[in-house]
């Protein structure tokens, strides 16, 4: 059996790899974005918002918004605190929880820097799925701080897709990924099927991605829709 100590130096040793494995992979790419009208204002208007993506696309999406000082839900588990770290690095805060642990006292955190003006994002079908399932804490937010849920995807032609329940997608260096923000989805309190506009919303962000991938022509960081 390993030392203590030793558990605490290969979580630090990862959190510095996987530091700079996003590094090399976000500067040796490009990556063009592409914004809905509205989901533009919104992005660069200042207010909070809730980010939502499947689980499968987390690691481009991490260096995109780095030192965004974005909170981003994480689970409680060793698993998890190997996450946390490399996302601390990358300029991220994280609230620890999911929806078998600590769910509760996390999703709080989430609305109180909502309701404090900041931006959160959510993985609905994380962190155990099922794939494409939109879990209903993203909507409770959405609900009790009347904050819109802004639904991104991407899709590059240097990926490996894995064979886990989510699909995972790891993106690798010099490649060229486009990144999709779907007009903003607004839930009111009292709404019902507040989970299905949210799956339909990612779904379509997923596909257009795709389809401007294969679009060789057009603009880089063009606006749509």
């Amino acid at each position: 059996m390993l030392p203590r100590w030793w558990d605490s130096v290969l979580m630090w040793g990862v959190s510095w790899l996987g530091w700079g494995v996003l590094q090399f992979i976000g500067r040796t790419s490009r990556i063009e974005r592409h914004f809905e009208p509205r989901a533009e204002e919104l992005f660069r208007s200042g207010r909070p918002l809730i980010y939502a993506l499947w689980h499968r696309f987390q690691l481009l999406s991490i260096y995109i918004h780095r030192n965004e000082d974005i909170l981003v839900l994480v689970s409680r588990s060793r698993d998890g605190e190997l996450v946390a770290r490399p996302l601390r690095r990358m300029g991220f805060r994280t609230a620890r929880g999911s929806s078998s642990r600590g769910g509760g006292a996390a999703l709080l955190e989430v609305l109180g820097d909502l309701e404090s003006g900041r931006r959160v994002v959510f993985t609905p079908d994380g962190p155990r799925g099922p794939l494409g399932a939109v879990q209903p804490g993203v909507v409770a937010a959405a609900q009790k701080t009347g904050v819109p849920v802004l639904p991104v995807a991407w899709a590059g032609r240097r990926v490996k897709a894995l064979s886990s329940w989510d699909r995972f997608m790891i993106p690798y260096p010099f490649g060229r990924y486009q990144v999709v923000y779907h007009a903003p989805v607004d839930i009111a309190p009292e709404e019902a099927g507040g989970e299905e506009k949210i799956r339909r919303a990612l779904d379509a962000a997923a596909r257009l991605a795709e389809e401007l991938l294969s679009e060789k022509t057009r603009p880089a960081g063009k606006t749509i829709c």
